[in-house]
């Protein structure tokens, strides 16, 4: 195994660098940068005998030498978040190796108050009763309503939002939850951080989804479909800041009859004397080997199951959604041919059983239909693109967060 050991003479360039640029950064001499809460340079701070691109070239190296920090935003309303996180998460891994360090993590709930820190159990209350969520999910839609919400929760808990965010300190942020754009990316701001820190959005919902998604201060937002991207545009985010690559799905199934938390279906299922092997099982983490096994799936229109079922080319009866951001699901599937819609227990069981015997062809075709819109590169295009910007970030980046103004001190 080979070590490279920086020499005494490198080491000391590269502390004279550092200390050259952030004198010159707190005097206003790099653009965007003379606002910060902090003491002028003191006389350590010599002018040295190097070269501003010296400097820039040596800052450079020392970011590109250590590693870099991940965190991403979620919460654990509806499972889709965090399972979309935790691909990301084994994306970069897979990827980069050790060139990143990665944290998922619910910061409202770990370092915020009320409202905030209830929203899973908020979140599950209202889904139980559908009609509040619907009134809920579109009466907060205008973005005057939602600006004003978030900027009060913000004057509130600033300080607890932006412990949370500065015990990791970020080089890139990665939300994948709608209420998680606003307030981080004003601490940013207030920070002086928009340049050090990269800042992007993974929406997780295929067609409709809120306006919260969409927030113009974004280094990017990742779209995972075309009408998602349209949204976007309309939304005030330009063509240069959205991409779309599909619904990161965790990466095994990339490359490579169950209950989920319904204890009471299990355990009726189980109850029951089937003339066919039938095998019951609970909630599943290992879809992809399940959804290997399976012909066709049966499934409410949860964005995350409809893509992973893409990928794995089958047919799909969506038999429910949630109001809101899963509706636009079902004309997602039925209108590319990859599946059909229906309530009924009795039509559902109709459909299956004609695919399997007099209906084969238009099986087949859904099948087909399935896999052409299916996108299983998709998370793995996204911490690609991700990493790339990354890379385009200059000597700035590497400032040490110690050297940034606070948010909490400004309100």
């Amino acid at each position: 195994m080979v070590m490279s050991v920086a020499s005494p003479r490198k080491g000391m360039m590269r502390e004279r660098a550092f200390q050259r640029k952030a004198r010159d950064f707190f005097k206003g001499g790099d653009k965007g940068g003379g606002n910060f809460r902090r003491k002028r340079s003191s006389p350590e701070f010599g002018d040295g005998d190097f070269g501003e691109d010296e400097d820039c070239m040596e800052l450079a190296q020392i970011g590109a030498e250590r590693t870099k920090t991940v965190l991403i935003l979620m919460s654990d309303t509806g499972g889709g978040h965090r399972a979309s996180a935790e691909a990301i998460r084994d994306a970069f891994r897979l990827e980069f190796g050790d060139e990143y360090r990665i944290f998922v993590k619910d910061v409202w709930k770990e370092y915020t108050g009320w409202p905030l820190n209830n929203m899973e159990k908020s979140y599950k209350f209202l889904v139980k009763h559908v009609q509040l969520w619907n009134v809920a999910f579109h009466s907060t839609s205008p973005r005057w309503i939602h600006s004003l919400y978030l900027a009060a929760i913000a004057a509130y808990y600033a300080k607890e939002v932006e412990a949370g965010l500065m015990e990791y300190k970020p080089d890139i942020i990665i939300s994948v939850h709608p209420l998680m754009q606003h307030i981080p990316l004003w601490i940013l701001k207030w920070q002086n951080l928009q340049k050090k820190v990269i800042f992007v959005t993974v929406i997780t919902d295929l067609n409709t989804c809120h306006r919260t998604w969409f927030h113009p201060a974004v280094n990017r937002c990742y779209c995972p479909s075309q009408e998602v991207a349209k949204r976007a545009l309309l939304d005030g985010l330009t063509e240069s800041q959205t991409r779309v690559f599909g619904l990161p799905i965790r990466p095994s199934f990339a490359r490579a009859v169950l209950s989920k938390r319904n204890k009471e279906l299990a355990s009726t299922l189980e109850s029951e004397e089937w003339k066919i092997p039938v095998k019951v099982r609970g909630f599943e983490t290992q879809m992809e080997k399940w959804m290997g096994a399976c012909d066709c799936i049966i499934t409410k229109a949860g964005p995350g199951t409809i893509s992973e079922a893409l990928i794995r080319g089958l047919p799909i009866i969506l038999n429910d959604y949630l109001p809101g951001q899963e509706k636009g699901n079902v004309p997602y599937v039925v209108d590319n041919g990859a599946g059909v819609f229906t309530r009924s227990r009795k039509e559902t069981a109709r459909i299956v059983v004609e695919w399997f015997t007099t209906k084969t062809e238009e099986f087949k075709k859904m099948s087909e239909n399935a896999l052409k819109l299916a996108q299983p590169e998709a998370v793995f295009n996204i911490v690609k693109d991700i990493h790339e910007l990354a890379s385009q970030r200059g000597p700035l980046a590497s400032i040490p967060y110690e050297l940034t103004s606070s948010f909490s001190a400004l309100i």
